[in-house]
């Protein structure tokens, strides 16, 4: 699914990196010669201080077996042959998006095999989670906790392997407004009554406080 990966990836990618379009990008999605001008690749080419990274959830597709579409699996919208798919088995966030901090790692690997030596930073990295406040005032976002637990040490691995990853950026601080989600969907570590603008900071709050701490993981978050 080369394309799939030139259109989602390679587009933004590989003009930054090494000053071209990937060969496998589909026709539909390549610029055309009144687009480009002479110096375009020079200019967008010019060195980077680091490349910022958002990863939530990776994307897993297929080739279509002719047999039509199986649960879990939706088509990608111009390639009629590709279909996203959802393993069996795999947890998902509340906003329905798969769990996989291998996904971080592998993509980590990769930019670092196609930029040595230049700074990642993860710029963005978290999940929607179904967070309420319980009668004794505690938000216990365990789904969130381990997650970022998850992703983190994806992270460390990646750190050990070699890749020049500088610095991890949560999302978010703060509940927040979430686009086309309004404010159904709740991503922060601190938790935001809406009405009153109460502030009741979550289980992976005081977790993720500690990580920031000691520059470690630990392996189960301090009490409310």
């Amino acid at each position: 699914m080369a394309e799939i990966d030139a259109e989602a990836n390679g587009a933004f990618l590989d003009p930054l990196l090494h000053g071209r379009y990937p060969a496998a990008l589909g026709p539909d999605f390549r610029p055309g010669d009144d687009v480009i001008r002479d110096g375009d690749f020079r200019e967008i080419q010019e060195p980077i201080d680091f490349l910022g990274v958002n990863y939530y959830q990776p994307c897993v597709v297929r080739l279509r077996d002719g047999n039509g579409l199986r649960r879990g699996e939706r088509p990608i919208s111009d390639h009629g042959n590709g279909v996203h798919v959802r393993p069996d088995g795999m947890p998902v966030t509340a906003m329905g998006w798969l769990v996989d901090p291998e996904g971080l790692h592998e993509l980590l690997l990769r930019l670092a095999a196609e930029a040595p030596g230049l700074p990642l930073y993860i710029t963005e990295n978290g999940a929607a989670c179904y967070d309420y406040v319980t009668p004794e005032g505690v938000v216990d976002d365990s789904d969130r906790l381990s997650y970022l637990r998850g992703h983190l040490q994806a992270a460390r691995r990646a750190i050990s392997a070699g890749v020049n990853l500088r610095g991890y950026f949560v999302w978010s601080f703060l509940d927040n407004f979430e686009w086309a989600e309004g404010y159904s969907k709740r991503f922060g570590l601190v938790f935001v009554d809406f009405g009153t603008q109460r502030r009741i900071p979550k289980r992976s709050a005081a977790w993720y406080a500690e990580v920031a701490r000691t520059n470690s993981l630990p392996v189960t978050a301090p009490g409310p």
